[in-house]
């Protein structure tokens, strides 16, 4: 079993740097237009050629209310009728792109995401999920990972039930925080009852799994209020927890202005937060997944870890990344063998271009060695902690510390620092620099000099 997370106060304040959350690698910030629908077509031949597994994300835009932490993309409307005409567009895009994969390509995994997907009417989601079924090769015995981001004010025991139906068998609810305060403070009331209320319906119904996010950081949370969120949230046993860190950049996210930034927890509160929050956890029976996400140790995720078979992609920590990713849905990004692709992120521009029977596909990257190579190394150390230099050689005809010399003095002095153990064979990444492992993934990425630093968040 891995070690627990050691928490260091100095080396954090240290390495607390902004930087990538390694969803992808090269990240989207290097996505440029000149990758378009001729290439993704090419990639999907490839996918078919090679019989690939898939992996669904469908983006669910629309909210009826607006939270004021949130950086997402979506759309705030009371107007339900808004969904019938994207709901249109969007059973075009998976009819354009289901024509270029084979039949016998089963999709493992699933994903809804938003916005609130349960915006939809229970009719509209039947509507969606029968197109999907009838284009993609979805599994039909529960086998696959079938999930669905739920908002607990959107949802009940109706709604649940429909979900299970239509072959969902993962939940991912957002709470963020208890205290009514804090909820008023980011214009999100929702009640312990209501969570609790989702969550039952859910272990009734048999869904596989639960995930809750919480995010810290958030106006008027303090480490004492914070911890009893926590405590209510154990008590209610989540398979998973992703405990956010809030990055306030009120300049990029327009909804963040109207938080009160005097509200905010310092620094130093949030830094007593997170280690409340680890340590209250970690009592509990949680494993550190990394970064965010803690998982029990009989989940998915804590096993492949334990195994050295966690991946990383758009959807976060994953064991379905052998998969080719298909984004669905306005600003969704696909990853199907070295091509990123990522639809366009304005509405009207997602609906008219296929409304002209093109795919609204507006940016993207192909990776090249170099970015495969790099993509490895900080896979293996964001998923697994650990890097074996014989296992990259092996993979890409290299010699690592020759290939990357220039950044052996800065490894070593992590490893001065006690973040890694540095030897001739391997990095090893140490309790001590868990936390901080975006740190030492960032030593490896040859584009981050380019970028200012503000458009990320910071890594605790």
């Amino acid at each position: 079993m891995l070690d627990a997370i050691r928490w260091d106060t100095d080396l954090i304040r240290r390495y607390d740097l902004a930087g990538p959350r390694y969803t992808s690698y090269p990240t989207a910030v290097q996505f440029d237009g000149q990758v378009g629908t001729f290439d993704l077509f090419h990639a999907l031949r490839d996918s078919r050629k090679a019989l690939r597994p898939i992996s669904l994300y469908v983006h669910v835009p629309f909210c009826a209310n607006i939270c004021y932490y949130c950086a997402c993309n979506k759309v705030i409307t009371k107007d339900r009728g808004r969904a019938q005409p994207y709901l249109q567009r969007l059973e075009q895009e998976i009819q354009l792109i289901a024509c270029h994969l084979d039949p016998a390509q089963k999709v493992e995994q699933l994903h809804f995401g938003g916005g609130t997907p349960t915006f939809l009417s229970h009719d509209e989601l039947r509507q969606l999920m029968a197109q999907l079924r009838k284009s993609f090769n979805l599994l039909d015995d529960d086998s696959g990972d079938y999930g669905i981001e739920i908002d607990p004010r959107e949802a009940d025991w109706s709604t649940m039930g429909l979900l299970r139906e239509l072959g969902f068998n993962r939940v991912s609810i957002g709470l963020q925080d208890l205290d009514p305060a804090v909820q008023r403070a980011v214009n999100r009331l929702q009640s312990l009852e209501e969570t609790r209320a989702v969550i039952d319906a859910a272990r009734t119904l048999q869904f596989r799994s639960i995930n809750i996010d919480l995010i810290y950081g958030l106006p008027r949370q303090t480490p004492e209020n914070f911890a009893r969120t926590v405590d209510e949230v154990i008590n209610l046993q989540p398979d998973r927890l992703s405990v956010f860190n809030y990055a306030h950049l009120p300049e990029r996210f327009m909804p963040q202005r109207r938080i009160n930034s005097d509200e905010l927890p310092t620094p130093a509160q949030k830094l007593e937060i997170l280690q409340g929050t680890i340590e209250q956890l970690t009592k509990a029976g949680y494993r550190y997944i990394g970064m965010d996400h803690f998982a029990l140790p009989d989940d998915e995720l804590a096993i492949a870890q334990e195994e050295s078979t966690l991946q990383r992609n758009f959807q976060g920590y994953t064991t379905h990344g052998h998969c080719d990713l298909i984004g669905l849905g306005v600003s969704a990004i696909s990853q199907i063998g070295d091509l990123y692709c990522q639809n366009s992120s304005d509405l009207n521009q997602y609906q008219n271009t296929l409304a002209s029977a093109q795919l609204a596909t507006s940016r993207g990257l192909l990776c090249n060695a170099d970015d495969r190579l790099r993509r490895a190394v900080i896979q293996q150390l964001i998923c697994n902690f650990s890097l074996e230099f014989a296992e990259i050689e092996h993979a890409f005809n290299i010699d690592f510390q020759g290939y990357f010399g220039g950044l052996w003095p800065q490894l070593q002095g992590m490893a001065d620092d006690g973040l890694i153990e540095l030897d001739n064979e391997r990095i090893t990444v140490l309790p001590a620099g868990r936390l901080l492992v975006r740190s030492v993934c960032m030593v490896f990425d040859a584009y981050l000099e380019q970028h200012n630093h503000q458009r990320f968040s910071r890594v605790i």
